[in-house]
Order: structure tokens, then sequence, then C-alpha cells
């Protein structure tokens, strides 16, 4: 099985179909912390609903256009990444990371992403890697600029989350500029 470890106690899998309850459970038990900034916190209510958006990515995966992965912290779900957009044609992917509160603190958002940036760079090319947040989300915007991104803008108003139109910034890192942070730092 495949398992990057981000610590000691720290790992970063595939999240797949078969895991459904599992993530179906995870995301009951947080809802209220992943609904103001994730749409799909609030369609995935059950096992079949989870199946079905895991199945999606699994999809994606295999059509080379998104992937998925769980978070896992002493052999418990506690978040996840995902490629949501991963166009290999334009060179352009987004990344994406959720984490449970208990879980927060410990660089786990950081190391996972460092993970999704370096494979898309280094391994399959891209070109561009964006991060694209709620603009009222600090510690997602934290987390881009520890990962060394640019603020390119902000689309206003760009879509309905929870009754309300959200203003989303889009923070991007460039394959030429993340190699040259990475080689400064070896």
């Amino acid at each position: 099985m495949f398992a990057y470890p981000l610590t000691d106690n720290a790992e970063l899998r595939p999240l797949e179909p078969w895991q459904a309850a599992d993530f179906a459970a995870y995301v009951e038990r947080h809802r209220a912390h992943l609904a103001p900034w994730l749409p799909w916190a609030q369609i995935i209510v059950d096992e079949p609903s989870a199946r079905q958006w895991l199945q999606r990515y699994a999809e994606r995966q295999a059509a080379d256009s998104g992937r998925i992965y769980g978070i896992w912290l002493d052999g418990a779900l506690v978040g996840g990444t995902l490629f949501r957009v991963f166009d290999t044609a334009s060179g352009v992917c987004e990344v994406g990371v959720w984490l449970s509160p208990e879980a927060q603190g410990q660089g786990l958002v950081n190391r996972a992403a460092r993970c999704m940036i370096d494979w898309a760079v280094d391994v399959r090319g891209m070109a561009r890697v964006e991060w694209r947040v709620d603009a009222t989300n600090t510690r997602s915007i934290a987390v881009a600029n520890r990962l060394g991104m640019t603020r390119d803008g902000v689309l206003r108003e760009v879509f309905p989350l929870n009754g309300v139109r959200i203003d989303l910034e889009v923070w991007s890192v460039l394959a030429h500029e993340w190699r040259a942070t990475h080689a400064e730092a070896v």
C-alpha cells in the first residue's frame, strides 16, 4: 500500500471509494468545522454520498485530471488534500487541503501540501500550482504564505457558499520559483 510519511505518526495515503464509511463518519464528526470553507461538507451526508464523491475522484485520477489523499494521524483519518484541478495540457493544477481541529498545529497541512506540490512540479511537470481560498480563511492564507506562494488576486463573489457569495483569493507558485526555493533549502 502507498503511504508517504509526514511525521513519525502521520502519513499521507490515497483516499478511495472503499473508504467511504470512514470518510462519511469523518465528515459527520467535523461538518461544523469544514462547512464554512468546503462545499462538499454539506453534500457528503452518509456512506453512499461519500462513496459517490470519492468515486468521482477515482475516475478523475484514472483520467489524470484530479486526485485525493487522506491525512492519517496515529491511524485515524484527520484530514486530506486533493488536486481539485489537474490540467496536464496547460500545466496548471490546484491543491486543496483540510484538517480536523485536533490535528492542527503539527505542520501536517504544510507537509502534505509540500508533498503534493513537489510531485506536481518535479514528477508531473506542472508549471503552475494554485491555492484558492475563501478570503476570510486566515489559516489557509497563512499556509499559502508559508509555502512561498504569491497572491495573484481576488475573484469577488465568485460562488455561493452557505447562502453568501464569497470572495476567493487565488495564490500560486510557479515551477521555477518552487525549485529555486527548494534548491536554496538544500
